[in-house]
């Protein structure tokens, strides 16, 4: 879609929705000047990028309980920031190709049965292209040619998808671009966008921020990478973004409802919630009633049991974040499409967030529950628990936060617990802050 088609398309969507798309529109503004490599960057196809990457992991093929120790490659680490030449945005960008339009046994795993493309596949690729972004920063000069990467990249959350209008097709070529847009003293923001190629022209699909952890090779501790130094005024721009997503990122997490209080208006709308709920003429009574237009958020609940396999793992033995990320997905899809009565649209996931790493031949179980609605959009929650059979625990490993919209009016979700409302005004929040409601 021509950008000018794209902008009067955009006037014709609800108010919340409008919101959405023309923030997504600035960052299409602010960031077309970011193929710095031209056509010239492409490094290859998809599965070009995950060879090279095997190489610089030291990935064999083949699994085996017991892996290599990576021990000796603790002496390759800097033990400051200072010992690495700084980078540039330059330096980390790159574009892969995901060739469906001519891999016809590739467009069998991604093709859904209208003839799209699935969006969890898509959200695999993106996890693994940020890490190749991530290795493509990361320089070390007392690594020789050859020498095994001594990091550990870990995924620790993705930060606010959004999804243009335009539906992806399984029959043509998309291409993943990104580069490192902020960095830490061991941490690295990579922002990824998808474009698909449809009549010789690149329609924009999605843009992800993903934050790595950096860690040593035995992965018990945080480990520095190279700076990042902006070459131009647009990189700057781009950096000060990243500085102030680490603020509000900070500033959420001190806000959680775990840690604070409900805020005044807050306990409001549940205080509300809870009188639309029960008969003021006996109020005593311990019965409550849903209102016609509503449903408890109980009744909204699904989940699937995972086991994980080898198959399923990373380059460091653990179960893939994408792996992750395209079950949970695909939850929520179901999860929408079963309380809205219709197919839905995926619109943004405001935050995914990686707790602890999972091994591999766990029992992954997942959760997803409508939490919030609002006009005809609606707030999923999913969280993912690791069941440990030897330790009989249960450890929440994941939580994922989706906004999804349907053509009708949803019906209003209400909590009956404390617990319930708690997640009802986590969604609120989430809602509010990726439709532009709230300042960040």
């Amino acid at each position: 879609m021509a950008m000018g088609v794209m902008i009067r398309h955009v006037l014709h969507q609800p108010l919340l929705m409008r919101r959405t798309l023309m923030s997504f529109q600035r960052y299409l503004l602010e960031t077309k000047n970011i193929n710095m490599g031209g056509p010239e960057a492409i490094d290859g196809t998809i599965a070009d990028m995950k060879k090279t990457l095997e190489k610089i992991m030291g990935i064999k093929k083949g699994y085996s309980p017991l892996q290599p120790s990576r021990e000796h490659l603790l002496k390759l680490l800097p033990s400051s920031q200072d010992e690495l030449p700084p980078r540039s945005m330059q330096d980390s960008f790159s574009s892969v190709i995901l060739p469906l339009s001519s891999d016809l046994d590739l467009q069998e795993k991604y093709v859904t049965f209208l003839g799209n493309v699935r969006l969890g596949r898509l959200m695999e690729d993106m996890d693994k292209f940020a890490a190749w972004v991530a290795c493509k920063h990361l320089l070390n000069p007392k690594m020789k040619e050859g020498d095994i990467l001594p990091y550990t990249l870990v995924t620790a959350l993705v930060d606010k998808i959004d999804f243009t209008d335009y539906v992806p097709k399984a029959a043509g070529d998309i291409r993943l671009s990104g580069h490192v847009s902020w960095v830490g003293n061991s941490t690295m923001e990579i922002v990824v966008w998808l474009e698909q190629k449809d009549q010789n022209n690149w329609q924009k699909l999605t843009r992800a921020l993903f934050l790595f952890a950096a860690r040593d090779s035995l992965n018990t501790r945080a480990a520095f990478v190279n700076k990042l130094v902006p070459a131009s005024e647009h990189e700057t721009k781009i950096l000060q973004g990243g500085e102030a997503r680490k603020k509000r990122r900070q500033s959420v997490q001190k806000q959680s409802l775990l840690k604070m209080v409900p805020t005044v208006e807050e306990q409001q709308i549940i205080h509300d919630v809870f009188v639309k709920t029960i008969d003021a003429q006996h109020y005593l009574n311990s019965r409550r009633t849903i209102p016609q237009d509503a449903v408890w958020m109980e009744t909204s609940e699904i989940s699937n049991l995972i086991f994980s396999h080898p198959e399923d793992r990373n380059y460091h033995n653990k179960v893939f974040g994408g792996f992750l990320m395209r079950h949970a997905l695909e939850l929520s899809w179901s999860s929408a499409f079963l309380f809205g009565k219709q197919r839905p649209r995926l619109v943004h996931i405001s935050d995914i967030l990686f707790h602890r790493p999972v091994d591999v031949s766990s029992i992954i179980k997942m959760f997803s529950n409508v939490v919030y609605t609002e006009h005809n959009m609606m707030q999923i929650a999913v969280h993912a628990e690791v069941y440990s059979p030897e330790k009989d625990e249960v450890v929440t490993t994941n939580e994922f936060h989706y906004t999804y919209q349907i053509n009708d009016k949803c019906k209003l979700v209400m909590p009956r617990t404390y617990h319930e409302a708690m997640q009802y005004l986590n969604g609120r929040r989430n809602f509010q802050r990726v439709m532009g409601l709230t300042q960040e």
